[in-house]
């Protein structure tokens, strides 16, 4: 399995930037998929940005143009770059590991989403 630490969160003006990271416990060369997710107060949990590992991005269209996804395998690491950040986007942030069905070389339980605590990101007007 994988354990994922979320950080990089905190409280930021309309208009500002943002970089979260995402640590985690083991290799992630071989997880198919990593992402991002957020969650706002009373809302469900949103897809934000994934990336797969081949490099491969898709964003919500909410925040194409504005996040960009990374993930630096030599650091078992998954990042978010978050630019003109407005209100809308203040919510709790997750990290994600999934491992599409059948595939077992990844380490992860095929098909099973792996999740950090999260970290909060505020945007004030």
């Amino acid at each position: 399995q994988v354990q994922l630490v979320e950080s990089g969160g905190g409280l930021v003006q309309a208009g500002g930037s943002l970089t979260l990271s995402c640590a985690a416990s083991r290799s992630i060369l071989n997880i198919n998929v990593m992402g991002w997710y957020r969650q706002a107060p009373g809302k469900q949990r949103e897809l934000v940005a994934i990336i797969t590992d081949g490099g491969r991005a898709n964003y919500a269209d909410s925040v194409k143009g504005r996040f960009t996804i990374s993930r630096d395998n030599a650091k078992n690491s998954l990042y978010l770059q978050m630019n003109s950040l407005k209100p809308e986007d203040t919510a709790v942030y997750y990290c994600n590991a999934r491992n599409w069905p059948g595939y077992y070389s990844g380490g992860l339980v095929p098909g099973l989403d792996y999740w950090g605590q999260g970290t909060q990101v505020t945007v004030s007007s």
